[in-house]
């Protein structure tokens, strides 16, 4: 197989996806849009303004050749802290092409987490939207690990600025399927938080086995999800399942209420819209007085924890939409049980998704 490359063959039962010896998940996931005719077509959506495939795949390129003129060396590790804009797909597939790996962490969190997470990763980089420069600076001067580079994305010397000044262009570092892509930490139920480590092969069976495959997700399709992007649920959902399959996501920063994401569906059109159960809750509760125009949405998906069957039943009958009720982790990367369309139940979290063990 060429270098870069991965084929799913569904005649198969799962599907059989197999990659290339050399693979980068930074060539399907951006680069092949443009050699597949979706240059002009938008990717992102969001209140500040659009971005196509186009622009995305050059913003990648800038990205990480800007973190490469840093002295960051594959390999390294580079902790992102940035809010759910376009920045944020600039900097993970920036870091990803150039064979270095991202960490998206929690923009919620405090100092003193930030200060573990940078410790037990002995990052190389932090970068960080300016909203959330109280809590991520105090964490790297108290840190004993100094990361050598701290950014924000945006104003002098920032992320951005040195976006503006690399190259256009930029070859996808030689990685392997099983080579380390991106870090996720997990919430740290157990104990201290751990960074689960995704291979380059990993966001493909996501996508392509849940995303494809068990909800239906095509190239038409507008995705919005109201879980963050650094979750593992809204890195695939609002990520990429829409890269994988060349759809639109829409993002949004604001908190996510019935109100606001009433809003986001009616000014953007969304055909899947991504939630949790308590948001769902709030939700049905407004519909009666609200009478939000919901008609875009095909259906929606639910995860986090156990769907109450009075939610699906009541979403079903007021607004005509079927919630998938789904069980996933940051471990496996996204949903690994899931509710179908052509067999949903309320009260229930589904079977396995096809392709898992």
């Amino acid at each position: 197989m060429k270098d870069n490359t991965v084929s799913v063959d569904r005649s198969e039962s799962p599907s059989a996806i197999r990659f290339s010896d050399v693979f980068n998940a930074a060539v399907p996931f951006i680069d092949r849009h443009l050699d597949e005719g979706r240059a002009d077509k938008t990717v992102i959506r969001t209140e500040q303004g659009d971005v196509t495939y186009r622009e995305l795949a050059e913003r990648v390129n800038r990205c990480g050749n800007a973190l490469l003129a840093l002295g960051i060396a594959p390999g390294d590790r580079v902790l992102l802290v940035i809010r759910d804009c376009p920045e944020f797909f600039y900097a993970v597939w920036g870091a990803i092409k150039a064979g270095i790996i991202p960490v998206p962490l929690n923009t919620m969190l405090r100092a003193h987490d930030y200060r573990f997470m940078i410790e037990d990763s002995t990052c190389a980089a932090m970068i960080y939207s300016p909203q959330f420069a109280a809590e991520v600076v105090p964490a790297v001067e108290a840190a004993e690990h100094k990361p050598a580079h701290l950014l924000a994305t945006d104003g002098e010397g920032s992320l951005t600025a040195l976006m503006a000044a690399a190259s256009a262009d930029l070859a996808p570092a030689r990685t392997a399927p099983h080579d380390d892509c991106l870090w996720l930490y997990s919430s740290g139920s157990t104990g201290s938080p751990k960074g689960v480590v995704h291979a380059h092969r990993d966001s493909v069976f996501t996508s392509q086995y849940f995303g494809v495959e068990t909800l239906g997700i095509g190239e038409d399709d507008v995705v919005f999800s109201a879980p963050r992007l650094f979750f593992s649920y809204g890195f695939g959902n609002a990520m990429t399942f829409p890269l994988w399959i060349g759809a639109t996501a829409v993002l949004s920063d604001n908190v996510p209420t019935p109100e606001s994401t009433f809003d986001i569906i009616e000014r953007f059109r969304p055909t899947v819209f991504f939630g949790v159960p308590t948001l769902y809750a709030r939700q049905l509760a407004a519909i009666e007085t609200q009478r939000p125009d919901l008609s875009s949405v095909r259906f929606a998906v639910s995860a986090g924890e156990p769907l109450p069957a009075e939610i699906f039943r009541g979403f079903r009958d007021k607004a005509g939409i079927t919630i998938l009720d789904g069980i996933g982790s940051t471990e496996v990367h996204h949903i690994f049980i899931s509710n179908t369309l052509t067999d949903a139940r309320p009260g229930s979290t589904g079977r396995p998704v096809t392709g898992y063990e």
